[in-house]
């Protein structure tokens, strides 16, 4: 009976070796994994035949790999300059260029995937994937360290239940997440092609119900896209649902034009994720608020206008005004006090403001004044009274 190495990668990429292992014990840990509602699902070696890979929650990967296979091997990275890990800073912008890393984004292998693009001088592209796997609890370093295992890495990983965001390496370099079309390295087209993983199913697209207003991890990998001049198109269409009809993967489109393409666009590949995610949502923008509308400045209402009103409106012929507008704000305010009908509201202070007036005076809310303090023409202090009550300036 065949027997298997058994290993465990950690997120960190350290690998614990556990031994050897029968054909039973890895057709029993498929069988878990399989199983429905468990945390963990299994990845096949796609170039390694046998090799067995249990994706899981907590973040670490399962390897199985059969005892007389050739070694599988993880990718010998092509020489360029190395990213030091800890020059962050750095390293977050080339020169007159864009992002390089992600503030915040985590880091997953030793930062070196690909190499330099072939055709820069093309535009910049994105290309988006789905890993096929859950998303949420640590997905995102299982999943990255079975990427990195067999070689298919993208610049980047996210997952959007938890929005955290990895990176295997610089934005600026290729990733290994795309088939060759033919002598053509699709990984190495344009002046950037970021390819980002999203945890998540094409067959159930992963913006359904999920808001980028309230994603800045995502906001983050968009800015970071943005800022290598990757428009907001999508040249060859949205991407298509998943299961569906496969989509036409034109070259010159891929070639020479810059944009975000789903994995069902670019030639030489067969794969058609990520299914129909809305193209909305992931091309999300923030809007900037709307300037608050101004607030209408108070009238201004003069006491000495009012009372000069009074002395000539009240002798005058009904309807007379003198200060008509200024008038019409403290019969509004009197209206709304409930002491003067709707109807006498004409911005001349006759007899029936006069009274309403003096009503104001002798109400606890107007000062309570009796006698001649309530006399129906209106005084500074209780003017201010009512003008505090109704939006209105009382002045001298």
């Amino acid at each position: 009976m065949p027997g298997y190495h058994a290993a465990i990668v950690r997120p960190d990429q350290s690998v614990t070796y556990c031994g050897t292992v029968d054909e039973d014990h890895v057709a029993e840990a498929r069988a878990i994994a399989d199983l429905a509602h468990t945390p963990r699902f299994t990845a096949d070696h796609p170039s390694h035949p046998g090799s067995l890979f249990v994706v899981r929650e907590d973040g670490d990967l399962d390897w199985y790999q059969p005892t007389d296979a050739t070694p599988a091997k993880v990718h010998a990275p092509e020489p360029f300059l190395r990213t030091n890990t800890g020059d962050t800073e750095a390293l977050q912008r080339g020169a007159a260029r864009g992002t390089v890393w992600i503030s915040g984004a985590i880091r997953l292998g030793n930062g070196v995937i690909g190499g330099a693009m072939d055709t820069p001088g093309n535009p910049p592209r994105v290309v988006h994937h789905t890993t096929e796997s859950p998303a949420g609890g640590k997905y995102l370093e299982s999943v990255g360290s079975y990427l990195i295992r067999v070689a298919s890495e993208p610049q980047l990983i996210y997952c959007p239940v938890t929005d955290r965001v990895g990176q295997f390496g610089p934005l600026n370099q290729s990733g290994r997440a795309l088939r060759n079309d033919g002598s053509r390295r699709t990984n190495r087209e344009g002046r950037v092609c970021i390819q980002i993983e999203v945890l998540g199913y094409a067959k159930s697209p992963w913006t359904n119900g999920w808001d980028p207003a309230k994603k800045p991890g995502w906001q983050k990998i968009l800015a970071a896209c943005r800022s290598w001049g990757v428009p907001d198109t999508w040249p060859a269409g949205p991407p298509a649902k998943y299961p569906g009809v496969d989509k036409a993967r034109s070259r010159s489109v891929w070639q020479s034009k810059g944009g975000h393409f789903s994995h069902g666009d670019v030639p030489g590949n067969d794969h058609k994720d990520p299914g129909a995610i809305s193209t909305v949502k992931v091309l999300y923008k923030k809007t900037a608020p709307a300037d608050p509308k101004p607030t209408p400045a108070k009238p201004k209402v003069s006491v000495s206008h009012l009372a000069a009103a009074a002395r000539a409106d009240v002798p005058a012929a009904d309807g007379h005004t003198t200060y008509k507008t200024e008038v019409k704000v403290v019969e509004n305010a009197l209206v709304a006090e409930g002491l003067l009908a709707a109807k006498y509201a004409d911005g001349s202070f006759g007899s029936k403001t006069v009274t309403a007036y003096a009503a104001w005076q002798r109400s606890k809310a107007g000062g309570s004044y009796t006698g001649k303090d309530a006399d129906g023409i209106p005084g500074l202090t209780s003017l201010k009274r009512l003008a505090a009550r109704h939006s209105f300036t009382a002045v001298a």
